[in-house]
């Protein structure tokens, strides 16, 4: 049985979300030989800290880790002092300075843990930097939960079309966009009422610009460029445009034409826009839905789709390349 021992760095939602996959799926990671604890909780008030794992309803409910932490270290510290094999990062997303989440990854991978993590900005901001890093120190980053929530798209590109060449990725990687866009077409509703009772629902943020300016959605624009096309993009690089300006009236005659409204990725022609996609097309999905179409030299176009967000759905992606990593022949047993 191979023992996991793992420092999660951030207490969010998607924090929650670990600590409860790790603990529905103890049993099929224990028969797969991996015994996964989750042996410290860090966020801007402390430390959790239990050699021997600790327990979610420990946590249950708390929003923060005041009054509950049993240590005084934050961030690169309690990355440093806490003995650990793999860091799971999990902090807010800045992709204009990455931090602080792309000092916790550097200070991990320098001492030799392999990183997990669902936060775009550090690898927005220096994904070859960091990849470098990693190898150097003969470790490993892992980064599905950045670009589509649950769908796996980098892993299926890495293991299942390894003999392809990529020519193109385009599809839907924010679901608050395409959530508003499919009541905007279904209800006829306008962008401020759909976008509203995105926020009623919880789907979209008190500032939803992040998501509707297209921010999101170009940084995992440059993550895949980056990754999969081996570029050197920046945000910078990307030519965004957003759903605000989108009316009711554009997505009707759309529609009478036979196409919907979406608003795509491109790698790598580094775009994000609202583009016409045919009502039949593959990439024709609805609500809070992700999806991707793969265009290969060898296998045509294959598509994927996914949940985009959510605490378990992304927890569930993070997990998988904590496997990934301990089921790897790149490292040893």
């Amino acid at each position: 049985m191979r023992e996991v021992r793992i420092s999660l760095v951030g207490f969010g939602i998607v924090g929650h979300g670990v600590l409860e996959v790790v603990r529905r799926k103890r049993e099929l990671l224990r028969n797969m030989g991996l015994d996964l604890r989750v042996v410290s909780v860090t966020d801007i008030k402390g430390t959790l800290f239990d050699g021997d794992g600790i327990d979610p309803s420990r946590l249950h409910g708390a929003k923060t880790l005041e009054g509950i932490a049993n240590l005084g270290i934050i961030g690169k510290e309690a990355i440093q002092e806490i003995d650990s094999d793999l860091v799971v990062e999990v902090t807010p997303t800045n992709i204009v300075h990455g931090q602080p989440g792309l000092g916790h990854i550097e200070e991990a991978l320098k001492l030799g843990k392999h990183v997990v993590t669902s936060n775009k900005g550090p690898l927005v901001v220096a994904f070859n930097h960091l990849q470098e890093l990693a190898q150097d120190n003969g470790v490993m980053l892992k980064y599905e939960a950045t670009v589509g929530g649950t769908m796996p798209l980098i892993s299926l590109i890495e293991k299942n079309l390894v003999g392809n060449e990529i020519l193109s990725i385009r599809g839907i990687f924010n679901g608050t966009c395409n959530y508003i866009l499919t009541r905007m077409m279904e209800e006829k509703y306008t962008y401020s009422y759909a976008l509203t009772e995105a926020q009623e629902l919880g789907i979209a943020e008190a500032d939803p610009a992040y998501d509707v300016d297209g921010i999101d959605t170009a940084g995992k624009v440059v993550i895949l460029a980056n990754s999969i096309f081996g570029m050197d993009a920046k945000y910078d690089d990307v030519s965004v445009t957003g759903i605000r300006d989108i009316t009711p009236e554009a997505l009707n005659l759309a529609w009478e034409r036979g196409y919907l409204v979406k608003l795509i990725g491109e790698v790598p022609a580094l775009t994000v826009k609202p583009m016409l996609v045919p009502r039949r097309s593959p990439l024709a999905v609805g609500g809070t839905l992700n999806v991707a179409s793969i265009e290969t030299d060898l296998s045509g176009t294959i598509t994927v789709t996914g949940l985009g967000a959510g605490s378990i759905e992304t927890a569930s992606a993070i997990v998988s390349d904590v496997v990934s990593i301990y089921t790897s022949r790149q490292i040893d047993p």
